[in-house]
């Protein structure tokens, strides 16, 4: 399926009204439950991280640590996950519901590839919608933490953003965007193996639903070790 897609991008291209509406669709239902996920792990990371820190005296560093974590690993981790739940399991009951009532055996039958009018544009909304989301989960869990260290930790907002600036770098963000774009094609591209490996009726669309989201998961937690680990020696 992925030697498909890629053939697709390099000679067939991408049906931008399909791929457009995808990056719509992927964006605006996981933005709510995303924004949400990373304002209340902004928030008790800041928490545990004072707790920890100020055995040390070393209370002023939250806002570096909180930044640096959620710049460089919780944002596009948490952001996967999410995806995983919201979107992964809606586009592999989506076309494991084509399979069953033979929708997709009819895209064939009139001379159409399922693989370019069904995975290659969700694959490619994906790569491009989900870095996007990263950098709002982003923003929105160094708000969080700010919140908490203001008014908690009785730090002021000028110490937070400070240590923010002098802490993330733009090699972080990069380093963000490119896992955000691996973990969007991993988890979209296993939603839509597991919904075109349907089979079995209703109750197939359920089995290819919970291995969608199951496996997309796993995935999204070994890569990030392997991707973390090329970056740094890229790096």
């Amino acid at each position: 399926m992925v030697r498909e897609v890629v053939r697709d991008f390099t000679t067939r291209g991408v049906n931008i009204e399909e791929l457009s509406k995808q990056i719509l669709k992927i964006g605006r239902d996981s933005l709510p439950v995303v924004l949400l996920t990373a304002a209340f792990t902004g928030m008790v990371l800041a928490l545990q991280t004072a707790y920890g820190l100020q055995r040390f005296g070393a209370k002023n560093y939250v806002g570096n640590i909180v930044g640096l974590a959620l710049v460089r690993e919780l944002g596009p981790v948490l952001t996967a996950v999410m995806l995983c739940g919201r979107v992964g399991a809606g586009i592999a009951a989506e076309i494991g519901s084509m399979v069953v009532t033979e929708q997709v055996d009819a895209i064939r039958a009139l001379g159409a590839n399922p693989i370019n009018k069904l995975v290659t544009p969700r694959i490619a909304a994906a790569m491009l919608a989900v870095p996007a989301l990263v950098v709002f989960c982003t923003l929105v869990g160094i708000f969080g933490g700010q919140l908490v260290a203001v008014y908690e930790l009785n730090q002021t907002s000028h110490m937070y953003q400070r240590a923010l600036y002098y802490t993330i770098m733009v090699r972080d963000i990069l380093d963000a965007m490119i896992k955000s774009a691996v973990f969007g094609f991993l988890v979209v591209s296993i939603a839509c193996f597991h919904g075109l490996s349907t089979q079995g009726g209703t109750a197939g669309v359920g089995r290819s639903t919970t291995a969608a989201v199951v496996t997309g998961s796993i995935s999204v937690f070994i890569s990030d070790f392997f991707v973390t680990k090329m970056l740094i020696l890229l790096s």
